[in-house]
């Protein structure tokens, strides 16, 4: 077995896939960090980046059975309400909160978590964040009122999770993405 591999379009390590190819960069998984990995990567002149999920994605599901690329997924965060915003506005449906507050105000949430996930079905990630917690999920069962975000280099959409279902909304923020950064 080759301790490390490139094999249609995904990064192997010792026979686990680590990563993919994408846009010339591989996108790894951060379970397999390690100076090996970045060392053998560094030599072959591949750009790297590091993220949760990527491993439970390409270890899970038909396309790593049949050999085929996975359809290219967005990366996902998950925003919950702040612990001091007014608990009116919790675990309530959109439609109440947009009768009682207006729109979904990003001030009022924070991150609870970034990642890779397998899918980009919104009905399976809420089945993840409430069944088996992904790692750096810091935040309570997906529940009415949280924000689903999915987003990629082409920019992202936002779902708010609805007494039935999704309901897509505009919610960007700068200052959400000044405090990521940090």
């Amino acid at each position: 077995m080759k301790g490390i591999e490139i094999k249609s379009g995904r990064v192997y390590y010792y026979g686990n896939p680590a990563g993919y190819v994408e846009n010339a960069a591989a996108v790894l998984d951060n379970l397999f960090r390690c100076r090996e990995l970045e060392c053998w990567l560094d030599k072959r002149g591949i750009g790297h980046q590091w993220k949760d999920g990527v491993y439970d994605r390409l270890s899970s599901g038909s396309p790593a059975q049949t050999g085929e690329f996975p359809e290219p997924l967005k990366s996902c965060r998950i925003w919950q309400l702040k612990p001091e915003v007014d608990v009116m506005m919790k675990f309530v449906s959109y439609d109440e909160l947009t009768g009682r507050f207006g729109e979904p105000d990003p001030e009022n949430y924070s991150l609870v978590y970034d990642g890779q996930i397998e899918t980009n079905e919104l009905e399976d990630i809420w089945t993840k964040f409430n069944i088996r917690y992904p790692v750096g999920f810091s935040g309570h069962s997906l529940s009415m009122s949280d924000v689903i975000e999915l987003y990629d280099c082409n920019g992202s959409e936002f779902h708010y999770v609805d007494r039935y279902g999704f309901k897509q909304i505009g919610f960007e923020s700068q200052k959400q993405y000044m405090s990521m950064s940090m």
